[in-house]
């Protein structure tokens, strides 16, 4: 049986600070909003889903940390190594979003050509961009 990943929920803690943020990088990536609040944003890019929703209060003490049990990042696959490096100049840069771990680089121990940016979103979820040839 083969599935593939329909989608993503995460919840964030400030939707004021997080949607903008996930709302310019999915559309840079070319996803299209198909549902949007102001606690929530709904993208698709006709394969995977993802939905950005405010933390409900009741559960905003518990702080989000990629160490304790749980998500530790996502990774976001392009079809380049020339992708990833327009998606740094254009996104990431002007934005003034660091990148994490010294990144982009090659990362020989993944596997082939393995090229990839770590960065975080405003909860310091780690993300990644990347491509493997």
């Amino acid at each position: 049986m083969k599935t593939s990943l329909y989608h993503i929920h995460l919840n964030v803690s400030d939707a004021k600070v997080s949607l903008p943020f996930y709302k310019d990088l999915f559309t840079y990536l070319e996803y299209k909003i198909i549902d949007e609040s102001p606690e929530h944003i709904g993208v698709s890019n006709g394969g995977t889903d993802f939905w950005i929703i405010e933390t409900d209060k009741a559960h905003k003490a518990n702080k989000f940390h990629r160490k304790n049990t749980g998500i530790n990042q996502l990774a976001l696959r392009l079809n380049s190594k020339e992708e990833v490096d327009i998606f740094v100049n254009e996104f990431l840069k002007p934005k003034e979003i660091p990148t994490l771990y010294d990144t982009p680089k090659t990362f020989p121990e993944y596997g082939g050509e393995y090229y990839a940016v770590f960065f975080e979103d405003p909860d310091r979820i780690k993300l990644e961009v990347m491509c493997k040839n």
